[in-house]
């Protein structure tokens, strides 16, 4: 069993929510339910839950600053949120997971199986990405979290050399030579890189424009990275290529 607390100043997502997990994940046990980010936070320290539920906006604390002030962090975490894009990205790239309000009980299923499937001891480290992405004061992503057949990586954007589309996983290429294959597709990474650094030049590559040596003209031109790696570049994404360049 997961034992589960729920966090949201709204009563009737809370009480919704409670009630879809009863019926439907028999697997979690709901240990209380907290109105507020304070609440919310004794709760956490007392009872050391195994999954925390919990809305991101929230009245004087939100869910970011209470995980900073948790000084017991070892739990998996799932937000039930509409919060905005950038904060959803960050989340997800954290190796964590959300769900949008209102809540559907599929979806809701799928998360507690993905719960189910974690390892809770690499929680702590997870939840520490997401409060240096989302409380930097950055608009952007520093470092994200990559499954790996041993567990999780964390990986500084800057060490991205390109990504490349292999089916519905991509491929990551590191200033050190190392490689890591991820389950997330190449738009997911397209959405959460900085769009002033990674560049899509084609279907199957993103490249860091930090690392490119050379230009080649052509209908749609190749593209030399540092280490003599020669892309593509597609003739529809060429004159964004050039635009992002300033050439």
């Amino acid at each position: 069993m997961l034992r589960a607390i729920l966090v949201d100043d709204e009563e009737s997502n809370l009480r919704s929510l409670d009630v879809k997990l009863k019926n439907h994940c028999p697997e979690v046990e709901v240990v209380a339910l907290c109105a507020s980010a304070q609440e919310g936070l004794e709760q956490i320290e007392t009872l050391h839950p195994d999954v925390v539920f919990m809305d991101i906006e929230m009245p004087i604390m939100n869910a970011f600053t209470l995980l900073r002030k948790l000084s017991w962090r070892n739990f998996e975490l799932v937000f039930v949120t509409a919060y905005d894009h950038y904060a959803v990205q960050a989340i997800k790239f954290s190796a964590l997971d959300y769900l949008v309000k209102p809540v559907e009980v599929k979806d809701l299923k799928l998360a507690v199986s993905k719960v189910l499937e974690k390892k809770i001891d690499s929680s702590n480290k997870r939840l520490e990405l997401l409060l240096e992405n989302v409380l930097g004061q950055r608009k952007e992503i520093k470092k994200i979290a990559v499954s790996s057949s041993t567990g999780l990586q964390f990986i500084k954007v800057s060490d991205i050399v390109f990504l490349e589309a292999t089916g519905s996983y991509t491929q990551l290429y590191l200033t050190d030579k190392r490689k890591y294959m991820t389950s997330r597709t190449l738009k997911e990474y397209e959405e959460i890189l900085p769009a002033d650094t990674f560049v899509r030049i084609h279907n199957s590559h993103i490249i860091n424009k930090d690392y490119i040596e050379k230009y080649i003209r052509g209908e749609g031109g190749q593209v030399i990275l540092e280490g003599g790696i020669l892309l593509d570049i597609s003739k529809r994404k060429k004159a964004e290529f050039l635009r992002i360049i300033g050439a």
